[in-house]
């Protein structure tokens, strides 16, 4: 059963990278994945382009596993050799878009749903969501599923991880910052610049170090992404607005990110954009970590961000592929990745549900 399904799901993810499927664009992808639930006699529902099913023998009182990964894409950037829409198979790696991230996951993810469907007995419910709007962040992906789905307990998310095990990932929060100056004409002195002011300013969050480390995840990276002012040569603008990237690590929580930034930062506002990202991590002695780890999968914390982000439940990260290659141009996942993606994800459930 395990070559059938193996075959299938390569076929599948061929399907998908040929179908367009940005976030909020989905709706042709799920339609395959529907083709996929009625091939294998899977009972299973749509919300908005979020597909999803439980398993068979679904039992109230047991704990709910989640499997979960997604099916959008991000856009493809212009370095593209090969037609990102094409799956192209050559020297045993396939190409296209979303083959990596997160194609290969999702369909081995499938898979493996698929072999336990029918089982009886399991020691833990099975929840599958291949779900929307994850490159985006949308508010129609996996965050409006939790309210839709049974309540788990803990999750597998699919992204590339080279099938080792991230038992961390870092959440994220976004700033905007503004640095206020004294507008003029350039012509004319002005000892309050905003544009000279944010020299200084740049330099602070250059050197600015939140305190608390951590053992999965080391520090907090803060990163300024974005500058901008003015619109006229001949004229200093009255301020300067900042864009910042904060990576969070799991000692901290999105919120006293912020309140530390909003105390201390030497700028006249800075207002996150968002604060459900937040960092995610599974207990080390969990029982799917235990086994992850004696069949020989090491374990590490992710610096990228996913939809565990959504959740609130201990999560595990673990897919085929590897996350350097997404959203690169040429994307490719090696055919033998997936095959091994499938046969590891069985042998941990095996572990654990069975």
């Amino acid at each position: 059963m395990i070559q059938q399904l193996t075959s299938d799901a390569i076929a599948l993810l061929k399907q998908l990278i040929e179908t367009q499927s940005f976030s909020s664009e989905e709706d042709q992808t799920a339609l395959h994945l529907e083709v996929w639930f009625k091939r294998y006699d899977i009972d299973y529902k749509r919300t908005n382009n979020n597909v999803w099913a439980v398993n068979k023998y679904f039992e109230e009182g047991k704990p709910t596993l989640l499997l979960n990964s997604h099916h959008d894409t991000v856009k493809p950037n212009s370095a593209y050799t090969k037609d990102p829409f094409k799956a192209i198979v050559q020297d045993g790696k396939l190409y296209g878009l979303g083959s990596n991230d997160a194609g290969g996951c999702l369909v081995s993810l499938l898979a493996t749903f698929s072999y336990y469907y029918n089982h009886k007995n399991l020691k833990y419910n099975l929840v599958i969501v291949a779900s929307a709007e994850e490159e985006s962040s949308g508010p129609n992906g996996l965050n409006s599923m939790l309210s839709v789905i049974p309540k788990i307990d803990v999750a597998i998310v699919g992204e590339p991880t080279l099938m080792n095990l991230a038992v961390a990932e870092k959440g994220l929060v976004v700033f905007d910052a503004v640095v206020n100056g004294t507008p003029s004409h350039a012509a004319h002195p002005n000892n309050d610049n905003v544009i000279y002011k944010a020299i200084e300013v740049l330099q602070w969050f250059k050197d600015f170090k939140f305190e608390k480390g951590s053992e999965a995840l080391g520090d907090v990276k803060l990163t300024v992404s974005q500058i901008n002012a003015g619109k006229q040569h001949n004229a200093v603008p009255a301020d300067l607005n900042l864009v910042i990237d904060v990576r969070v690590n799991d000692a901290y929580t999105n919120a006293e990110i912020a309140e530390i930034l909003q105390k201390n930062a030497p700028v006249t506002s800075i207002t996150p954009r968002s604060l459900r990202l937040n960092s995610s991590s599974i207990p080390i002695d969990h029982a799917l970590i235990k086994a992850g780890v004696a069949m020989g999968r090491s374990t590490y914390g992710s610096p990228t961000l996913s939809d565990q982000a959504v959740l609130s439940c201990p999560s595990l990260k673990l897919g085929p592929g590897d996350s350097t290659r997404s959203h690169s141009a040429d994307e490719f996942i090696y055919l033998n990745e997936i095959e091994e993606g499938i046969k590891i994800y069985i042998e941990l459930l095996n572990r654990v549900i069975v």
